[in-house]
Formats: structure tokens, sequence, C-alpha cells
């Protein structure tokens, strides 16, 4: 955990300046420490296939079947033999019969015949081909069909989506709705799946009060906890509330171990800055692997990473954007990571500022912005003030822009990156 150095004390740098400092850790490093540490739990549950929605595949799927397992239509028309039709003329046909969904037309088509079929019926013996119905026209039992057609439109063919014997869902993925219904397409009732993953967080500081108590002076609310617990909760990860502590060096001490024993994973915010004196900071050096560092980033410069015995910590900065920013970028990848997922750092998407986005050099920046798509283009646009305290602003934003660490301001009508938050925040 200690191949890449704790960063300077802050005194090394010069107070309200963002210009480069060797000392701090690129974002980049930190996503490669992270891709190191997280491991996936090894815990499988058998569970039905809608239970599995949103958590990760333990085995691979392999197709007991052909899907669709036999020729079908993709088209309500008419199913014909190809060598009927002609290039040069149109031609006539007998309609014999009808072939429908979940049946079949009993018998074999001649030349010169064909067959009324609907989406999703099997393809009649003697076929190969089907028209649609609005490419025909019909007199009686007779239809008439026009040139320009190809041999073996509108037919789905056996094995075309998954073969029997492949593999079509490989461990680690994440079962979604198009997953659920894949696997009922195969017959499957039950698949395995990672356990979920328990992840324990808290709050420290003896000025923190709970929501409906009343505030003394110098006190404030707990809100970090809340914003860490609704992100949490829409991973569908098991968590453990374990409330405001103390700052007593004991009771925090107590409460880091008893998280580490109990989750796979362990959250905080606050009390995480270089060479800050506090409770968490020495009960952390003493009963962990934590690395202390500064990232080049704003907001969420202070961070901490390691281990608690067999516990991933995260030590997230105390200023609520910043709580949510270093959690999105973060400890959500690594989070899904031990989910049983791929490493993946968040995605980013294109789009054209509508105002200018001002910094100074030395830092990657992570502007809470609005995104909206405008005459066929992504636009990004500032969302309120943007200081790490300032929690209304990433209420109103559905996306960071994201501006490069040696970037000055950017001007209106250039291009960014932006990270859009997924449902997440």
């Amino acid at each position: 955990m200690k191949n890449i150095p704790v960063t300077a004390s802050p005194i090394d740098v010069k107070a309200g300046c963002d210009e480069p400092n060797p000392s701090l850790l690129t974002v980049q490093q930190v996503h490669q420490q992270l891709a190191q540490l997280a491991k996936p739990v090894t815990g499988i549950e058998r569970v039905a296939i809608r239970s599995a929605l949103d958590r990760v595949l333990a085995e691979d799927i392999i197709s007991p079947i052909n899907v669709p397992s036999f020729a079908n239509s993709a088209m309500d028309g008419y199913a014909l033999n190809f060598s009927d039709l002609k290039s040069d003329a149109d031609i006539k046909l007998n309609v014999i019969g009808s072939s429908f969904a979940g049946g079949s037309f009993d018998g074999k088509v001649q030349l010169g015949q064909c067959v009324r079929i609907m989406t999703g019926a099997q393809i009649p013996d003697g076929t190969d081909t089907v028209i649609m119905q609005e490419q025909i026209t019909r007199d009686g039992d007779v239809i008439t069909v026009g040139q320009g057609h190809c041999a073996g439109q509108n037919v789905r063919h056996p094995g075309e989506d998954m073969q029997q014997g492949s593999v079509v869902l490989t461990i680690g993925k994440t079962i979604g709705a198009a997953e659920l219904g894949l696997l009922a397409s195969l017959g499957y009732p039950e698949v395995n799946i990672r356990r979920k993953l328990r992840v324990a967080f808290f709050s420290t500081g003896d000025e923190l009060r709970s929501v409906g108590e009343p505030l003394e002076q110098g006190q404030i609310y707990d809100s970090n906890r809340y914003t860490i617990f609704g992100m949490l909760k829409k991973m569908d990860v098991e968590l453990i509330d374990m409330g405001v502590i103390r700052d007593d060096e004991q009771a925090i001490e107590t409460a880091f171990k008893n998280a580490a024993d109990i989750a796979d994973a362990v959250i905080t915010s606050g009390g995480v800055s270089v060479g800050e004196a506090d409770y968490v900071k020495l009960v952390l050096d003493k009963i962990g692997k934590v690395d202390f560092w500064r990232v080049a980033m704003k907001p969420g410069k202070p961070l901490a990473l390691g281990k608690i015995n067999n516990a991933l910590f995260f030590g997230l900065p105390g200023n609520p954007v910043s709580v949510m920013a270093t959690f999105y970028l973060f400890a959500l990848p690594a989070l899904r990571h031990m989910m049983g997922q791929a490493y993946q750092q968040p995605l980013t998407a294109k789009a054209i500022t509508k105002s200018t986005i001002k910094k100074r050099p030395g830092r990657t920046d992570y502007q809470r912005g609005i995104a909206t798509h405008e005459d066929g283009k992504l636009m990004v646009d500032a969302s309120g003030i943007q200081a790490s305290h300032i929690l209304s602003g990433m209420s109103q934003a559905n996306c960071f822009a994201v501006i490069p660490q040696d970037s000055g301001s950017i001007a209106a009508g250039e291009e960014v990156d932006v990270i859009l938050f997924d449902g997440l925040m």
C-alpha cells in the first residue's frame, strides 16, 4: 500500500493557490492504487432471476438452447419460396393456409403457393422468405408480389441471437433488465450471484448533531452521513449505519475495529487532512495500513485510503461537496469492483460549455454542472456557487464538468468532458 509516497504537509502549499505542486497525487494515481487494493468478495448466493436484478454474476451463463430455437418470421406477411419470384415481373401465388405464433403450418408449401404468417410464427416447410403484408396485394386466396425482394428476407434463423453451448453472459456482469430477459429466454429460473457487499459508515465529531435535535452554539447537523447513505442505498449494498462517534480516542478505535469486523468496506468523512492532530488519524495510524494523501483535485483534496484488517477503508473529506465528489470518483468504482464488476473509472462524454468556467492551473476541477441537449448537442452550464461547502449546487447539478489539471479557464463554446451522475447523486 505504501508504493505511492504520502503527500507533503499542508504548509508546503501556498494558501488559496492552485499552482502545480509535485507532492500532490494525481487522480489517475489514486485510481491505480484502488484497482490494486479493491478485491471482489468471494461469497456466492443462488437466487431467482428476478432477485438477481442489479446484482453481479458469479458464473458464466451457457446457452442450453438455440435462440431462436426455430426459423420464424420477423414480420406479419406471407411465407414463400424465393425461387418463385421473378426479377422482371410481378407474380401471383395461391394462399394455402396460415401460420400463427405458438403454432405451425401442417404440410409442405409447393412452388406457386404461399402461407399467411404472423410475427414469431414458425417458417413453413418449403418456404425461405417472408414478404411484408404491406408489399403485396391480395384478391381472395391469391396474392400478387412485386419485384425487388431478397432471398431469406424477414426470416429469423435458429441460433441467430444465441447459439446452444455459447457463453452469453460472463462472470462479473451486472444483471439489468436486458439480462433478466436474456436469462428468461434461455429458461434459467435461478443464477449464482456475488453476495451483497457489506459497507459500514459513520461520522466523527462532538460538533455533530442528528436531525431533529436542537443545535447549540458551534454545532452543526450531520449531513454527510445522509449523503453517503443515499449513494450507498442506490448501489444495492448491505448498509451498516454506525451513527456519530464522539471525539474520544477509545470510542473511535472501538468503532473502527467493530466496523472492520462486520463489513467489507468502511467509510468515514472528515478528519483525514495530512498532519491534522485528531483522533481519527491517530487511531488509523495504530490499527490500520492507511495512507493520508492530498490529491490534485478540487473539490476533495484530502483523502485517506487503505485497509483495517481485511476491510477496505475510505476516509473522505469533511466538506459536503467533497464527500460526494470523492465518493463518486473513487469509492464508487472501488465498491463496484468489490461487488464483482471490472474496475472502471467514471465514464465521460463531451459537452459544449454555455458560459465561461473559471479555473487556475494546478488541480483537476470537478465543477458541478447542468447538462442539457440543445439542437442535437450536449451542453453544460455551471450549477451555482462552486465552493466545496455549498451542497445546494449538488442538488441542482446532474454532472461534473471536468477541467484538466494543467488547464486554465474554459471559454464559452469550448468542449469539455462531463461525468453524468448516472442517478447515483
